[in-house]
């Protein structure tokens, strides 16, 4: 086991006062994309780094004594599983509901506001994920511990998207100059839209969009990119980006977020990375999904080693690891 002071923790500070933490009532709390800098991601990668040394050395008591309160509105695996996770391997401990909309007041009609107000005295951070847009904001504005936004509806999926990120860092040695393809559910995808935020961050980065018609990229995704100077663009043919695409961003069509199971069916399936594709990619291409996938990549493909997806969910681990030691040491 690990300890602060052990040569592994001598490393840069991230503090509230800079960039990568919003402060709400004096409390740092990880909200969206939109809060980080290079530098902040610069320096998140670096702890990643270190959090996977300590995962493979046994883990760490740096959080001895610390409660993480897990509060998920809407059904994860990955997230939630991955933050609990991180939390044990730092020393600390968990609470929490895996189903908040039925197993906690909220089914009595307590308002998320109090909800917060209550559990955050029970802990040191939450991470919550929530079916409506902007209710990390709601979250932080009252807590008196750091919010994480683990995915708010169609909105931000901030973690995930560091995670993405450090995920191309540490598979292709780059991110500035890459060219990557975002596939799929483009409207309701939460982690695209915070990957597109924080590629903005990045030089000479291009983005091409491919959706269904009734699933494309918000305006306002694009709106934000065109002011930050991001080259994107929008097209159908995917086999012939794939000629050019550095890294391949597929999604799942979410049925649970379309209006109709028309307009679902209309949007599913129209984009499948299979074997015949891979003939098409650049040898040292990429692969990323966020998981869970529902036959927009087939299984063929999990043997190809630009397949970096399940690498990707383990990235998930280091990355929350590093996002939770910066939030409470900044509290």
């Amino acid at each position: 086991m690990l300890v602060r002071g052990d040569p592994i923790y001598i490393r840069s500070s991230i503090h509230s006062s800079g960039k990568g933490l919003i402060s709400i009532l004096n409390v740092a709390h990880i909200i969206g994309s939109k809060q980080f800098d290079q530098a902040a991601l610069g320096e998140l990668f670096a702890s990643a780094k270190e959090m996977e040394n300590i995962t493979l050395q046994g883990g760490s008591n740096l959080l001895a004594g610390k409660i993480m309160c897990s509060l998920f509105f809407e059904a994860s695996t990955r997230t939630r599983f991955s933050f609990e996770s991180a939390m044990h391997r730092l020393g600390g401990s968990v609470i929490g509901t895996e189903n908040a909309a039925q197993f906690s007041s909220a089914i009595k009609g307590e308002t998320l506001e109090d909800t917060i107000r209550v559990v955050s005295g029970y802990c040191d951070l939450i991470v919550m994920r929530h079916t409506e847009v902007g209710a990390a904001q709601r979250a932080a504005a009252v807590s008196t511990v750091p919010i994480v936004n683990a995915g708010d509806g169609s909105g931000e999926h901030p973690t995930q998207a560091l995670l993405d990120l450090f995920t191309i860092q540490k598979e292709l040695g780059r991110i500035d100059g890459i060219h990557i393809a975002m596939i799929g559910d483009l409207t309701y995808g939460r982690t695209v839209h915070s990957l597109s935020y924080l590629l903005s961050n990045y030089k000479d980065v291009k983005i091409t969009f491919i959706a269904p018609d009734n699933a494309v990229i918000p305006q306002g995704v694009k709106q934000f990119l065109d002011e930050k100077g991001i080259n994107y663009e929008e097209t159908s043919d995917l086999t012939k980006a794939a000629e050019t695409v550095d890294v391949f961003y597929q999604t799942r069509i979410q049925k649970e977020r379309f209006p109709s199971l028309e307009e679902y069916n209309k949007a599913s399936g129209q984009y499948i990375i299979d074997r015949q594709l891979l003939d098409h990619m650049k040898e040292e291409a990429l692969i990323l999904h966020p998981l869970p996938r529902a036959g927009e990549i087939h299984a063929d493909v999990d043997t190809d080693p630009r397949a970096a997806y399940f690498r990707q969910a383990q990235n998930g681990l280091y990355m929350r690891m590093a996002i939770i030691e910066q939030c409470l040491r900044a509290k």
